[in-house]
Protein backbone atom coordinates (compact mmCIF):
# COMPACT_ATOMS: atom_id res chain seq x y z
CA UNK A 1 0.00 0.00 0.00
CA UNK A 2 1.09 3.45 0.04
CA UNK A 3 4.12 4.44 1.51
CA UNK A 4 5.38 0.66 2.44
CA UNK A 5 4.91 -1.83 -0.24
CA UNK A 6 6.90 -1.03 -3.57
CA UNK A 7 4.63 -3.70 -5.68
CA UNK A 8 6.02 -4.89 -8.86
CA UNK A 9 3.58 -5.00 -11.61
CA UNK A 10 3.12 -7.32 -14.85
CA UNK A 11 1.53 -4.70 -17.00
CA UNK A 12 -0.95 -6.31 -19.17
CA UNK A 13 -0.72 -5.18 -22.88
CA UNK A 14 -3.00 -7.46 -25.22
CA UNK A 15 -6.00 -6.63 -26.57
CA UNK A 16 -8.86 -5.94 -23.85
CA UNK A 17 -6.77 -5.06 -21.15
CA UNK A 18 -5.15 -1.68 -19.99
CA UNK A 19 -2.31 -0.66 -22.08
CA UNK A 20 1.13 -0.66 -20.06
CA UNK A 21 2.45 3.11 -19.62
CA UNK A 22 -0.93 4.52 -20.08
CA UNK A 23 -1.91 4.97 -16.35
CA UNK A 24 1.77 5.88 -15.55
CA UNK A 25 1.13 8.90 -18.05
CA UNK A 26 -2.20 9.99 -16.76
CA UNK A 27 -0.93 9.49 -13.10
CA UNK A 28 -1.24 13.76 -11.65
CA UNK A 29 -0.69 14.93 -8.34
CA UNK A 30 -2.15 18.41 -6.37
CA UNK A 31 -2.46 19.73 -3.19
CA UNK A 32 0.12 19.80 -0.42
CA UNK A 33 1.16 17.61 3.20
CA UNK A 34 -0.36 20.62 4.87
CA UNK A 35 -3.70 20.63 3.16
CA UNK A 36 -3.40 17.35 2.14
CA UNK A 37 -2.36 15.84 -0.68
CA UNK A 38 -4.19 14.37 -3.86
CA UNK A 39 -3.35 11.66 -6.39
CA UNK A 40 -5.45 10.41 -9.63
CA UNK A 41 -4.95 7.62 -12.15
CA UNK A 42 -6.73 6.63 -14.94
CA UNK A 43 -6.87 3.98 -17.88
CA UNK A 44 -8.92 3.50 -20.82
CA UNK A 45 -9.78 -0.34 -21.88
CA UNK A 46 -11.73 -1.55 -24.99
CA UNK A 47 -15.23 -3.24 -24.24
CA UNK A 48 -14.97 -2.59 -20.37
CA UNK A 49 -18.41 -1.82 -18.29
CA UNK A 50 -18.75 0.20 -15.58
CA UNK A 51 -20.26 -2.47 -13.91
CA UNK A 52 -17.41 -5.02 -14.89
CA UNK A 53 -14.87 -2.15 -13.70
CA UNK A 54 -16.27 -1.71 -10.43
CA UNK A 55 -16.43 -5.62 -10.08
CA UNK A 56 -13.14 -6.32 -11.21
CA UNK A 57 -11.64 -3.46 -8.44
CA UNK A 58 -13.68 -4.84 -5.56
CA UNK A 59 -11.26 -8.01 -5.96
CA UNK A 60 -8.65 -6.17 -6.98
CA UNK A 61 -8.88 -3.57 -3.65
CA UNK A 62 -9.77 -6.80 -1.68
CA UNK A 63 -6.81 -8.93 -2.61
CA UNK A 64 -4.39 -5.48 -1.51
CA UNK A 65 -6.21 -5.94 1.57
CA UNK A 66 -8.24 -2.05 1.25
CA UNK A 67 -11.65 -2.10 2.89
CA UNK A 68 -14.33 -1.39 0.57
CA UNK A 69 -17.11 1.22 2.43
CA UNK A 70 -19.35 0.97 -0.53
CA UNK A 71 -20.12 -0.40 -4.24
CA UNK A 72 -22.46 0.71 -6.94
CA UNK A 73 -21.70 -1.79 -9.79
CA UNK A 74 -23.96 -0.59 -12.40
CA UNK A 75 -23.71 2.62 -11.58
CA UNK A 76 -19.84 2.70 -11.99
CA UNK A 77 -18.56 3.76 -8.18
CA UNK A 78 -16.83 2.62 -5.56
CA UNK A 79 -15.54 3.95 -2.19
CA UNK A 80 -12.32 2.27 -1.04
CA UNK A 81 -10.01 3.15 1.84
CA UNK A 82 -6.43 2.28 3.10
CA UNK A 83 -6.89 0.96 6.60
CA UNK A 84 -4.98 2.69 9.33
CA UNK A 85 -1.71 0.60 10.28
CA UNK A 86 -0.56 1.41 13.65
CA UNK A 87 -0.20 6.07 13.20
CA UNK A 88 -1.02 5.46 9.82
CA UNK A 89 -4.85 6.94 9.48
CA UNK A 90 -6.69 5.69 6.78
CA UNK A 91 -7.66 7.23 3.54
CA UNK A 92 -10.26 7.14 0.95
CA UNK A 93 -10.30 6.09 -2.79
CA UNK A 94 -12.77 7.02 -4.94
CA UNK A 95 -13.41 4.87 -8.32
CA UNK A 96 -15.21 6.00 -10.98
CA UNK A 97 -16.23 3.98 -14.10
CA UNK A 98 -17.61 5.29 -17.29
CA UNK A 99 -18.11 4.19 -20.99
CA UNK A 100 -18.00 5.70 -24.37
CA UNK A 101 -17.87 4.24 -27.79
CA UNK A 102 -17.11 0.72 -26.90
CA UNK A 103 -14.34 1.74 -24.22
CA UNK A 104 -14.59 1.97 -20.90
CA UNK A 105 -12.72 4.68 -18.99
CA UNK A 106 -11.53 3.87 -14.74
CA UNK A 107 -10.28 6.88 -12.33
CA UNK A 108 -8.74 6.17 -9.06
CA UNK A 109 -8.61 9.48 -6.72
CA UNK A 110 -6.59 9.21 -3.74
CA UNK A 111 -7.28 11.96 -1.46
CA UNK A 112 -4.67 11.98 2.06
CA UNK A 113 -5.42 13.14 5.34
CA UNK A 114 -3.61 16.75 5.96
CA UNK A 115 -0.30 16.26 7.18
CA UNK A 116 0.16 12.54 5.64
CA UNK A 117 3.15 12.21 3.70
CA UNK A 118 3.55 9.49 0.53
CA UNK A 119 6.13 10.04 -2.93
CA UNK A 120 4.67 10.54 -6.11
CA UNK A 121 6.60 6.40 -7.36
CA UNK A 122 4.83 4.65 -4.27
CA UNK A 123 1.43 6.44 -4.81
CA UNK A 124 1.88 5.96 -8.96
CA UNK A 125 3.12 2.01 -8.52
CA UNK A 126 -0.10 1.61 -6.02
CA UNK A 127 -2.89 3.14 -8.27
CA UNK A 128 -1.41 1.76 -11.64
CA UNK A 129 -0.39 -1.65 -9.73
CA UNK A 130 -4.24 -1.88 -9.74
CA UNK A 131 -5.83 -0.31 -12.77
CA UNK A 132 -3.46 -2.20 -14.95
CA UNK A 133 -5.02 -5.31 -13.95
CA UNK A 134 -8.26 -4.43 -15.44
CA UNK A 135 -9.54 -6.27 -18.49
CA UNK A 136 -12.38 -6.09 -21.18
CA UNK A 137 -14.68 -8.38 -22.18
CA UNK A 138 -15.12 -12.10 -21.45
CA UNK A 139 -11.77 -12.14 -19.44
CA UNK A 140 -12.92 -9.06 -17.10
CA UNK A 141 -17.01 -10.00 -17.58
CA UNK A 142 -14.92 -13.45 -15.89
CA UNK A 143 -12.68 -11.58 -13.47
CA UNK A 144 -15.63 -9.19 -11.92
CA UNK A 145 -18.08 -12.53 -11.36
CA UNK A 146 -15.18 -13.90 -9.86
CA UNK A 147 -14.92 -10.98 -7.17
CA UNK A 148 -18.45 -11.15 -6.39
CA UNK A 149 -17.78 -13.38 -3.60
CA UNK A 150 -14.19 -11.91 -2.41
CA UNK A 151 -13.53 -11.37 1.19
CA UNK A 152 -10.45 -9.73 2.87
CA UNK A 153 -8.28 -12.36 4.45
CA UNK A 154 -5.42 -12.44 6.24
CA UNK A 155 -5.71 -8.98 8.25
CA UNK A 156 -4.54 -9.75 11.80
CA UNK A 157 -6.35 -7.50 14.72
CA UNK A 158 -5.18 -4.10 15.33
CA UNK A 159 -3.61 -3.46 18.76
CA UNK A 160 -4.45 -0.03 20.51
CA UNK A 161 -5.17 1.45 23.89
CA UNK A 162 -9.15 1.77 24.77
CA UNK A 163 -8.51 5.54 25.07
CA UNK A 164 -6.50 5.89 21.58
CA UNK A 165 -9.37 3.71 20.14
CA UNK A 166 -11.72 6.25 21.77
CA UNK A 167 -10.20 8.99 20.19
CA UNK A 168 -10.01 7.49 16.77
CA UNK A 169 -13.92 6.45 16.57
CA UNK A 170 -14.88 9.56 18.30
CA UNK A 171 -13.06 11.71 15.43
CA UNK A 172 -14.24 9.37 12.55
CA UNK A 173 -17.89 10.40 14.38
CA UNK A 174 -17.24 13.99 13.85
CA UNK A 175 -16.57 13.40 10.37
CA UNK A 176 -18.87 11.77 9.27
CA UNK A 177 -21.19 8.77 11.49
CA UNK A 178 -22.55 7.28 8.73
CA UNK A 179 -19.03 5.85 7.09
CA UNK A 180 -17.57 4.26 10.22
CA UNK A 181 -19.57 1.21 10.77
CA UNK A 182 -18.86 0.61 6.98
CA UNK A 183 -15.28 1.31 7.64
CA UNK A 184 -14.38 -0.87 10.48
CA UNK A 185 -17.22 -3.46 9.92
CA UNK A 186 -15.44 -7.51 10.29
CA UNK A 187 -12.52 -5.63 12.04
CA UNK A 188 -10.38 -7.55 14.74
CA UNK A 189 -9.13 -5.49 17.62
CA UNK A 190 -6.77 -6.25 20.46
CA UNK A 191 -7.81 -3.35 23.24
CA UNK A 192 -5.90 -2.79 26.25
CA UNK A 193 -7.08 -0.76 28.88
CA UNK A 194 -8.91 -0.78 32.83
CA UNK A 195 -11.89 -2.28 33.60
CA UNK A 196 -14.86 0.32 34.24
CA UNK A 197 -17.41 -2.32 35.27
CA UNK A 198 -18.51 -5.89 34.51
CA UNK A 199 -22.38 -6.81 33.95
CA UNK A 200 -24.77 -9.20 32.15
CA UNK A 201 -25.91 -7.76 28.64
CA UNK A 202 -28.21 -10.29 27.54
CA UNK A 203 -26.86 -13.71 26.85
CA UNK A 204 -23.47 -12.19 27.06
CA UNK A 205 -21.35 -10.77 29.90
CA UNK A 206 -19.95 -7.20 29.34
CA UNK A 207 -16.47 -5.54 29.97
CA UNK A 208 -16.48 -2.16 30.07
CA UNK A 209 -13.21 -0.21 29.83
CA UNK A 210 -12.61 2.72 31.58
CA UNK A 211 -12.16 6.00 29.03
CA UNK A 212 -12.23 9.83 30.54
CA UNK A 213 -14.39 12.52 28.93
CA UNK A 214 -11.68 14.75 26.97
CA UNK A 215 -11.81 17.94 29.31
CA UNK A 216 -10.96 14.78 32.38
CA UNK A 217 -7.49 13.84 30.37
CA UNK A 218 -4.20 14.80 31.99
CA UNK A 219 -3.04 15.35 28.52
CA UNK A 220 -5.69 16.79 26.49
CA UNK A 221 -4.14 16.03 22.36
CA UNK A 222 -5.35 18.43 19.70
CA UNK A 223 -8.09 18.32 17.45
CA UNK A 224 -9.64 15.54 19.26
CA UNK A 225 -13.25 15.75 19.05
CA UNK A 226 -15.13 17.10 22.06
CA UNK A 227 -17.08 13.71 23.25
CA UNK A 228 -15.93 10.32 24.20
CA UNK A 229 -17.10 6.94 22.50
CA UNK A 230 -17.39 4.41 25.28
CA UNK A 231 -15.61 0.84 24.47
CA UNK A 232 -17.29 -2.71 25.75
CA UNK A 233 -16.32 -6.16 24.97
CA UNK A 234 -18.89 -8.51 24.65
CA UNK A 235 -17.27 -11.95 26.16
CA UNK A 236 -17.45 -15.12 23.69
CA UNK A 237 -18.87 -18.21 24.97
CA UNK A 238 -16.31 -19.91 27.56
CA UNK A 239 -15.35 -16.57 29.03
CA UNK A 240 -18.14 -16.32 31.47
CA UNK A 241 -15.33 -17.26 34.57
CA UNK A 242 -13.06 -15.04 33.03
CA UNK A 243 -15.42 -11.49 33.65
CA UNK A 244 -16.52 -12.53 37.01
CA UNK A 245 -13.17 -12.93 38.03
CA UNK A 246 -12.47 -8.99 36.64
CA UNK A 247 -12.38 -5.92 38.96
CA UNK A 248 -13.04 -2.17 38.15
CA UNK A 249 -9.41 -0.88 37.40
CA UNK A 250 -8.10 -4.20 36.53
CA UNK A 251 -5.86 -3.95 33.45
CA UNK A 252 -7.16 -5.88 30.77
CA UNK A 253 -6.35 -6.67 27.07
CA UNK A 254 -8.88 -7.97 25.06
CA UNK A 255 -9.24 -9.17 21.58
CA UNK A 256 -12.85 -8.74 19.68
CA UNK A 257 -14.35 -7.63 15.97
CA UNK A 258 -16.39 -5.21 15.67
CA UNK A 259 -19.95 -6.20 16.37
CA UNK A 260 -22.23 -2.69 16.38
CA UNK A 261 -21.93 1.35 16.70
CA UNK A 262 -24.10 4.05 18.61
CA UNK A 263 -23.76 7.56 17.25
CA UNK A 264 -25.81 9.16 19.07
CA UNK A 265 -25.03 7.52 23.02
CA UNK A 266 -21.22 7.68 21.40
CA UNK A 267 -20.65 3.74 22.01
CA UNK A 268 -18.90 0.76 19.97
CA UNK A 269 -19.39 -3.13 21.24
CA UNK A 270 -16.95 -5.43 20.38
CA UNK A 271 -18.02 -9.15 20.44
CA UNK A 272 -16.44 -12.41 20.83
CA UNK A 273 -13.94 -11.16 23.26
CA UNK A 274 -11.23 -12.94 24.19
CA UNK A 275 -8.38 -12.19 26.88
CA UNK A 276 -5.51 -11.74 25.37
CA UNK A 277 -1.65 -12.47 27.89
Amino acid sequence: MFGKIALSVALLATAGAAQAGACEDSFAKSGSPVSGLRFVARVSVPDLSPASAIGQMRGIALARQYDILVAEPEDGSMLMEQPMSGSSRAFPITVTATASGGTGTVTLDAKLRAAMFVKDAPARDELCGMLNQLKGGRAGLAAAAAARTAVATGAKPLAMTALAFSHQISKDTERNAAAVPLRYKGKAFTISGTVDYVIKDGPYYRVAFKVPNPWEEALRLPNIAPFKTDVSCLMAKGQAAYALTLKPDRSVRLTGTWHAFDEFKHIVWLDDCRPEG
